[in-house]
């Protein structure tokens, strides 16, 4: 079986929009992880520190809710993971997501976008969400080149 999700966290649409073409070029089915409350763009006002995405990413142990649990994540070898880097890491969301599924055994490959800054401790702060996952850096910013490229990973 080596059947690829792409699985996805996107507040601006720039993450969206590198999923889907991510999805095309691996041939994988797409999935969008969307929060139960829907971030506004005062929510997300890093310079706010009263803000909801700062108030989150100031608590590791945030765990925003899920608007679904509806991926069929055993039905996947392989798990495409992006998400926007918020503070040097995946926003908290994105540990949600992965404690609401068993990745045994599977791969996810992550990749993100960012105004600047690497994956800092994504991958760090990721892995105790999925600890029986094998979960690989991918890229960040990826281009139409580095998507071709990850698609065949």
């Amino acid at each position: 079986m080596n059947k690829k999700l792409v699985a996805y966290f996107s507040a601006s649409g720039s993450t969206a929009r590198l999923a889907k073409q991510l999805a095309e070029a691996a041939g994988a089915d797409l999935y969008e992880i969307r929060p139960a409350i829907p971030y506004t763009s005062a929510d997300l006002n890093w310079q706010n520190k009263q803000s909801r995405s700062s108030v989150e990413m100031s608590d590791h142990s945030s765990r925003p809710e899920l608007a679904d649990k509806n991926a069929d994540i055993a039905a996947y070898d392989t798990i495409y993971v992006g998400f926007p880097v918020w503070w040097y890491i995946a926003p908290t969301i994105i540990n949600s997501f992965l404690e609401s599924y068993d990745f045994s055994g599977k791969k996810i490959i992550l990749f993100a976008t960012s105004g600047g800054s690497g994956f800092g401790k994504a991958v760090e702060n990721l892995k105790p969400s999925a600890p029986d996952a094998e979960i690989i850096e991918g890229k960040v910013n990826p281009s139409v080149k580095d998507i071709e490229a990850l698609s065949t990973t």
